[in-house]
């Protein structure tokens, strides 16, 4: 029987995960494997960002706790099956640890960050076998958000001496690939348009990886924007009996040049 107490700590985790797997735990539990909770994962890192984000110490407690409930599960099942274990997850991120920073447990010196972050990358490559800068592109995971992976290819054939010598020539290769996009635009092929529109957004990526901003930040800024602009369009809207499904965008624009004012 699963002993209950004022205080856990992560041993206390693995059990109760597994005893939540168990033939008589429950049922919701004992039916899900990797890809059926793979959503779940994702979502609990990004609630644990956004407490980051709003620097809410509470809530990052709690969904750090979440976070490190999705690690075990996954290291439970895994285990049921004779994969490995939790115990084998920490070990093999502490062996990881320690190889890639030979300038603490090691023999390299590190004077600064900058040169902690290119004992690691030697490190890395080291220990994945990446024998040319291709491979450490092809290492970047294709699961990761398309704008946060295009950051990381850029800046990793950056590191091979393959970027712009001033951000400047970053922003002229972007309006070049607007240009393209306009005509593919008015060429009507819907497989060029994407292709087209694929290469704008790489090129804003580094225009931003250039200029030394995160372009995801830059684009959640900008969602929040307009979301925050849309709602005072439509409280505007109402105060003056205009019905947006209808009114024209001439009438539509006039407000939300009003809000963007707010």
């Amino acid at each position: 029987m699963f002993e209950q107490k004022q205080f856990y700590n992560v041993d206390d985790l693995v059990k109760v995960i597994a005893a939540l797997r168990e033939p008589n735990g429950c049922p919701w539990d004992r039916e899900q494997n990797h890809h059926s909770i793979r959503m779940n994962f994702i979502e609990e890192v990004y609630e644990a960002i956004e407490a980051i984000d709003n620097e809410d110490r509470e809530l990052l407690r709690e969904e750090l706790g979440d976070v490190l409930l999705q690690v075990v599960f996954h290291a439970q099942m895994e285990h049921e099956v004779g994969g490995f274990s939790f115990n084998d997850v920490c070990n093999d991120v502490c062996q990881k640890m320690v190889r890639r920073h030979p300038h603490v447990f090691g023999d390299v010196v590190a004077n600064d960050s900058d040169e902690a972050l290119k004992s690691w990358e030697a490190a890395k490559r080291s220990e994945k076998g990446q024998q040319n800068a291709a491979a450490a592109l092809e290492s970047v995971s294709r699961s990761l958000p398309a704008l946060m992976r295009a950051e990381k290819i850029g800046g990793r054939a950056a590191k091979a001496g393959f970027d712009y010598d001033r951000a400047s020539e970053a922003l002229d290769d972007l309006k070049s690939e607007v240009t393209e996009l306009e005509e593919a635009l008015a060429g009507g092929d819907i497989s060029a348009i994407e292709d087209e529109l694929g290469d704008v957004f790489f090129a804003a990526v580094n225009v931003a990886r250039l200029n030394k901003l995160n372009p995801e930040l830059a684009l959640t800024h900008a969602v929040d924007k307009f979301s925050q602009r849309f709602a005072i369009v439509e409280q505007l809207a109402n105060e003056r009996g205009i019905d947006m499904k209808s009114a024209g965008m001439n009438e539509l624009n006039s407000l939300w040049k009003e809000a963007k004012n707010k």
